[in-house]
């Protein structure tokens, strides 16, 4: 007999620390250091837009990564 393994934290740590390394590149073409940058209102678009892919690509791992089967 035969069962399916979630792949779970070991994934999901995986797919973020892509999306941190996807984010901190983003950053760096923009001119910035990730990390450095305080949300305001004179934040450059750019910036924002790193921070909407760092979002979307986290939520996407917490959906896909964590319940990934592990063969």
């Amino acid at each position: 007999m035969s069962t399916a393994v979630l792949a779970g934290p070991i994934a999901y740590g995986i797919c973020q620390t892509g999306c941190n390394a996807l984010v901190v590149s983003c950053y760096a073409a923009a001119g910035f250091t990730f990390g450095t940058v305080v949300a305001a209102p004179a934040v450059p678009a750019v910036i924002l837009g790193c921070n909407a892919g760092l979002g979307t690509c986290s939520a996407a791992c917490a959906t896909v990564a964590l319940f990934a089967p592990t063969p």
